[in-house]
C-alpha cells in the first residue's frame, strides 16, 4: 500500500503546485522587487560624473512632453505605467487589462505607503523636460520614446504623486529626496545621463559630486 500511496501524494502535491502557479499568473499576484533597477555603485558614478559634458541648459522654450511617447505597451495589455506599478509593489493583483486592482506600493521619495494605484506617480527619475534641456531636443522621437520608457536603466520608479509633482522637473541641485534615498538617487541619476549622452549644469554637478563623496 505504502508504494502505492507515495506516487498518489506526489502527484497531488504537484497538481496543487501547478495550482497556484497558474492562479498566480493569472491573478498577477505575488510580491514584486518593490525597486527600480540597482544603479551603478558610488565609485562608479564618480567616474562617470567627471567624464560627462558640463553645459548650460537650453532649449527650454521648445520643450512638450509630447515629444516623449510615453506610455507605450510592453507586454500583453500591459504598458510601461502598469508594468512599474507590478514591479515595484508587493502583493499587487491586476485585472485583464492589466490594472493594479489591490497592492501596496511605498515611496522611497518621502516614506508614503498606500494601498491605492492611482495616488502614486511613475516618476522619471531624470526628468523628460531636464533631459531635453540636457540634449535630448536634439535625439529622435524614437531615441525619446526609449527614454520616456527605459526598464532596463533605474530611470522610472513609482513614487507618491505629492513627492512627484514636488519634485517637478528639478535637477538635484534644487530638489532631492529623502536624506536615506539620496545616495541611490545620485547614483541613478549619473548613470542614466552618463547612458544617454546627456550633459549636466555647473550647480548639478556640483550637487552630484557632494551626495556621491559622501556615499
Amino acid at each position: 500500500m505504502t508504494a502505492i500511496r507515495a506516487p498518489r501524494r506526489a502527484l497531488a502535491a504537484a497538481f496543487g503546485a501547478l495550482l497556484l502557479a497558474l492562479t498566480t499568473l493569472l491573478t498577477g499576484a505575488g510580491t514584486a522587487q518593490a525597486a527600480l533597477p540597482t544603479p551603478v555603485s558610488a565609485a562608479t558614478a564618480r567616474g562617470y560624473l567627471a567624464s560627462i559634458a558640463v553645459a548650460a541648459e537650453s532649449h527650454d522654450s521648445t520643450y512638450d512632453r509630447a515629444l516623449f511617447p510615453h506610455w507605450i505597451t510592453i507586454s500583453g495589455t500591459c504598458n510601461t505605467r502598469e508594468t512599474v506599478l507590478k514591479r515595484d509593489g508587493s502583493n499587487v493583483v491586476t485585472d485583464a487589462s492589466c490594472a493594479s486592482v489591490s497592492g501596496s506600493w511605498f515611496s522611497v521619495y518621502d516614506n508614503v505607503t498606500t494601498t491605492s494605484a492611482s495616488s502614486f506617480d511613475i516618476d522619471h527619475l531624470v526628468p523628460l523636460a531636464e533631459a531635453w534641456r540636457s540634449g535630448a531636443w536634439a535625439w529622435t522621437t524614437s531615441q525619446r520614446q526609449a527614454f520616456a520608457n527605459d526598464l532596463t536603466r533605474p530611470q522610472l520608479i513609482a513614487v507618491s504623486a505629492s513627492s512627484n509633482r514636488s519634485k517637478g522637473d528639478q535637477d538635484p541641485a534644487s530638489w532631492l529626496p529623502q536624506a536615506s534615498y539620496r545616495c541611490t538617487y545620485a547614483r541613478a541619476w549619473v548613470q542614466v545621463k552618463y547612458y544617454y549622452g546627456l550633459s549636466v549644469d555647473s550647480a548639478e554637478k556640483s550637487a552630484l559630486s557632494s551626495i556621491l563623496n559622501g556615499c
